[in-house]
């Protein structure tokens, strides 16, 4: 039991810090956005800026988990937390200063997206180790608390923007960095967590592990399935995170704007919670599709009316089931993933889902405003049909693609089970080996039997003699030897 509270302490201690640091660069992000914004009026340098953000991750990504599987991941993530605090620094410097420009941010958010990449590649490949497998769909509820903050950020970012300014967000961001590197400092990890596959004798050319995620997912059919269908949900989900904001304004004041975007944190946040209490279905994969199909219903519903009271209720509904599809998604891909080859997988999977949200964010715009939103005019080619149902004028545009998007969350849950590996990766792949040695035995408790009566009639000094001194262990003794045996076991399973 001592090495599985061990892995819990230090896994919660590790989160905590890192959710600081997430809460750090997403005040950050926002912030920047705004100044740009505000500085320029215009909506294709905010675009720009979310690009800069992504795009990294998504070319870098294979490169940083080959990283992370031949380095000590603990290191590696302390080095680009380092490194994406001097970064934060000369922001802060340049905006002290007065000598910040455009150009300046996109630099800035390029340069910190590099080491956000090798951050998130050593630390999605060293978590999971952490924690024992059965607890791994409560450590991904966790997770995705964390990525909740990114939704509530602007909340919080607009407070501070009118208490300390925009020189005091980013101040605040690097005092994260600074809580992230002490409590990386002082926690101590056994080398199974940073670096399971040890130091290989003659390393292959780090070239070749740039395509080993995407070899090793080819190769097992049900876990390429498993990711083509998270990727495809990042694109519909992606789509409407973009857009969400836009379609809120159609109808709302941007104090409408932010309270719903709070309550959709919300959501997401307390979907995490209960999967962190939870753990996840015990079927994780038909869990997968079956949220994926009630989402697809909440964001259908969307679209229903331009109420700020409707979306006040479809919203955090919807991202509530959000962490059940991609934590415990993510559960399945880090059970059957070999610890030492963690970054290389998880790596690549970020690649492809990230990549459609890069698709997102270069379609949803034109979508909306070239052929939607002339659609769904009172003149437009869509009045007489779909604008029956949600109405035409500005923002049903919006709506309809909101609409078709749920629609096609639901026509990506079905496949789950018409792939047959897919609805089996569970059964045919084994799990991968638990770096954490299972919990020693409990002491038996109840006395040993009585021998049996008809044993009192055999010869005396044999092996089948009924006296405690010659063939029968004392109870007592026995249960000694039981807890010795199980504190034996728990020093050897301890860190």
């Amino acid at each position: 039991m001592v090495a599985v509270h061990d892995g819990i302490r230090r896994f919660v201690v590790i989160w905590a810090a890192q959710l600081l640091s997430i809460i750090g660069s997403s005040l950050t992000g926002f912030v920047l956005g705004v100044w740009v914004y505000q500085r320029n009026g215009s909506a294709t340098e905010f675009v720009l800026i979310m690009l800069c953000a992504v795009l990294p991750e998504v070319l870098l990504s294979p490169l940083a988990g080959a990283v992370a599987d031949r380095w000590d991941r603990r290191r590696l993530l302390m080095a680009a937390d380092a490194g994406a605090a001097v970064v934060t620094g000369v922001l802060a410097v340049l905006l002290a200063t007065g000598t910040l420009q455009v150009w300046h941010v996109y630099v800035v958010t390029v340069a910190g997206s590099v080491f956000g990449t090798f951050h998130m590649a050593a630390y999605h490949s060293m978590m999971p180790l952490i924690m024992p497998q059965r607890h791994l769909g409560r450590a991904n509820g966790l997770m995705q608390v964390a990525d909740s903050v990114k939704i509530a950020a602007p909340l919080l970012a607009g407070t501070l923007l009118v208490t300390v300014g925009i020189t005091g967000v980013v101040v605040v961001d690097l005092a994260t960095f600074l809580v992230t590197r002490v409590v990386m400092f002082a926690v101590r990890l056994p080398p199974e967590v940073t670096r399971p596959g040890g130091v290989p004798a003659a390393p292959e050319p780090i070239r070749r592990d740039l395509l080993f995620g995407w070899r090793h997912l080819r190769a097992r059919p049900g876990l390429f399935q498993l990711v083509v269908v998270l990727a495809a949900y990042n694109l519909f989900f992606g789509m409407s995170g973009v857009l969400v904001q836009p379609l809120i304004l159609s109808f709302g004041s941007a104090a409408v704007l932010g309270a719903l975007m709070f309550a959709g944190g919300a959501g997401v946040f307390a979907g995490g919670l209960v999967l962190s209490a939870w753990g996840g279905p015990r079927h994780r994969v038909r869990g997968v599709a079956a949220f994926v199909a009630l989402g697809g219903v909440l964001l259908a519903l969307h679209s229903v009316a331009p109420s700020p009271w409707l979306i006040a209720v479809v919203a955090p509904a919807f991202l509530f089931t959000l962490p059940f599809v991609q934590g415990t998604g993510m559960t399945v891909l880090q059970l059957k993933t070999d610890p030492a080859a963690l970054g290389r997988v998880l790596s690549t999977v970020r690649t492809v889902t990230q990549a459609a949200t890069v698709l997102t964010y270069l379609a949803a715009g034109p979508l909306a405003d070239h052929v939607f939103e002339p659609m769904m005019a009172p003149d437009g080619a869509l009045a007489d049909t779909l604008g029956g149902v949600i109405g035409t004028g500005p923002g049903r545009g919006l709506a309809a693609i909101f609409l078709l998007t749920g629609l096609g969350l639901l026509l990506l849950a079905p496949l789950a089970y018409l792939w047959p590996r897919l609805r089996n990766v569970e059964s045919e792949l084994p799990d991968a080996e638990d770096v954490h040695p299972p919990e020693p035995v409990p002491a038996e408790t109840t006395p040993a039997r009585s021998p049996p009566d008809d044993d009192a009639t055999r010869p005396p000094g044999r092996d089948g003699d009924a006296s405690p001194e010659a063939g029968t262990e004392h109870p007592d003794v026995a249960q000694g030897v039981q807890v010795a045996q199980g504190d034996s076991d728990a020093a050897l399973s301890r860190p």
